[in-house]
C-alpha cells in the first residue's frame, strides 16, 4: 500500500485547481492562513508548506505581512531574433532603436531607464572583447526596459572606450540613429556571435525587475564582429521567463 498523500500537497492541489479554473483571479488575495487553518482543518505550518509550494511553482506570491495573492500574468513580448539588430531592420526604423519599435508595433508603450558608466571590464567581458582587463576601459550603458510601465528586461552594452570616447553612446540617455549607434560613428558589426543561458535571477536583477519568486532569466550575450574581426560591442540581455518569446526563423538548407 502506497504512502499517503500529505495533507500540505492535498491543500496545494486544491488551491492550484482553483487558480486554474479562474475561481481564483490574477492579482487576488487567498485566505489567510488562519483561514485555511480552518477550512481545511490543519495546522499552521502545513498552511505554510502548501502556500510555499505554490510559491515555489510561481503560482503565488507571498506579500511580507499581507497575506498572499494569486501571480498576475505580463502579456508576453514577443521577439524575431532572427532579424535582430539586422541592417534591414535597423534602416526600416525610424528612431534606430529596434527593440522600442518593435514593442511599439505590438501597441505598447516602450520606455528605457540608462546609466552610464566607465569601469574596468569584468574577465569575461575582457575575454569577450579582447581586451587587458587590468589596463583596458569599457564605456557600459545599463538599460532597464520598460513595457506599459512594467520593467520587462536589463540590457547591458559594453564597449571598448577608446573606440566610442566623445560619441552618443558617452550620454547618459536613450541614444538611437539609423543603421544604429555604432554604424553612425564608422564602427559597423558584420556579424554576431550569440550565447544563451538560464539561471536563476540574482538579487539585483530581482529587484531592478521586480520578479516574483520562481522565475528564471535567460541570459542572452551579443557579442558584434566588424570585418576584420575586431569585437565592438558585447550586449548582455536579462529576459525573465515569464514575459518573453524568443521566434527564430531557421533555414533547413
Amino acid at each position: 500500500m502506497g504512502e499517503q498523500t500529505p495533507r500540505y500537497h492535498r491543500i496545494a492541489d486544491d488551491l492550484r485547481a482553483q487558480i486554474e479554473r479562474g475561481e481564483l483571479a490574477p492579482g487576488e488575495q487567498l485566505l489567510t492562513e488562519f483561514e485555511l487553518m480552518e477550512q481545511y482543518a490543519v495546522s499552521r505550518n502545513t498552511v505554510r508548506l502548501a502556500l510555499r509550494r505554490l510559491t515555489d511553482e510561481g503560482l503565488i506570491i507571498a506579500g511580507q505581512g499581507r497575506g498572499s495573492f494569486v501571480r498576475k500574468r505580463l502579456t508576453p513580448a514577443v521577439w524575431d531574433w532572427s532579424v535582430l539588430e539586422s541592417r534591414s531592420r535597423h534602416r526600416s526604423d525610424a528612431n534606430g532603436d529596434q527593440w522600442a519599435s518593435v514593442v511599439a508595433e505590438s501597441g505598447r508603450e516602450p520606455r528605457q531607464e540608462v546609466k552610464v558608466t566607465i569601469r574596468r571590464p569584468s574577465s569575461e567581458i575582457a575575454r569577450q572583447l579582447q581586451l587587458d582587463p587590468e589596463t583596458a576601459l569599457t564605456v557600459v550603458r545599463e538599460r532597464v526596459r520598460i513595457v506599459d510601465q512594467d520593467p520587462y528586461a536589463l540590457a547591458d552594452s559594453y564597449f571598448p572606450e577608446e573606440l566610442v570616447r566623445g560619441t552618443a553612446l558617452m550620454l547618459p540617455e536613450d541614444v538611437a540613429a539609423p543603421g544604429g549607434v555604432l554604424a553612425s560613428i564608422g564602427l559597423i558589426q558584420v556579424r554576431y556571435q550569440d550565447e544563451i543561458t538560464v539561471r536563476m535571477p540574482t538579487r539585483g536583477e530581482s529587484e531592478k525587475l521586480g520578479l516574483p519568486a520562481a522565475t528564471p532569466v535567460a541570459v542572452h550575450m551579443r557579442t558584434g564582429y566588424d570585418k576584420d574581426d575586431r569585437p565592438l560591442r558585447v550586449m548582455i540581455t536579462i529576459l525573465p521567463g515569464d514575459r518573453h518569446v524568443i521566434r527564430y526563423d531557421v533555414s533547413a538548407e
